[in-house]
């Protein structure tokens, strides 16, 4: 009995951190790491703007040569949005209905070196 609790807390304490734990972004979106750099999310209407930071700094990272996309999904269902490069380190993309609060935004983003990852963020 003993080793069971044992082995319990052992994996309860190696558990992985939950995915909603954000850091504020510079332009006081919602951050997360993703494929090597800091990706904030902001919304605005049917804009969904991804900002690419070095990690840990407010330093901007182009984008161009990246690839992105990402899955809206919420009580309106579900919409994937292409972002392409837009400015100096800003990848943007249209959906066809507003953004609603309480949806999943979930970001498939590719750097122009070839890293790529996933992100989910709820808003």
């Amino acid at each position: 009995m003993r080793h069971a609790l044992l082995l319990i807390a052992a994996l309860l304490f190696a558990a992985p951190a939950s995915a909603e734990e954000y850091e504020k972004g510079p332009n006081g979106g919602l951050m997360l790491d993703v494929a090597g750099i800091d990706a904030e999310l902001l919304t605005s209407g049917n804009t969904v703007t991804i900002n690419a930071f070095v990690p840990n700094t407010p330093k901007p990272v182009s984008t161009k040569g990246y690839t992105a996309a990402v899955l809206i999904a919420g009580g309106n269902g579900r919409e994937t949005v292409t972002l392409t490069p837009q400015g100096e380190n800003s990848l943007k993309g249209e959906a066809k209905n507003p953004i609603a609060a309480g949806v999943t935004i979930t970001l498939t983003l590719k750097t122009a070196e070839g890293k790529s990852g996933q992100a989910k963020f709820k808003k």
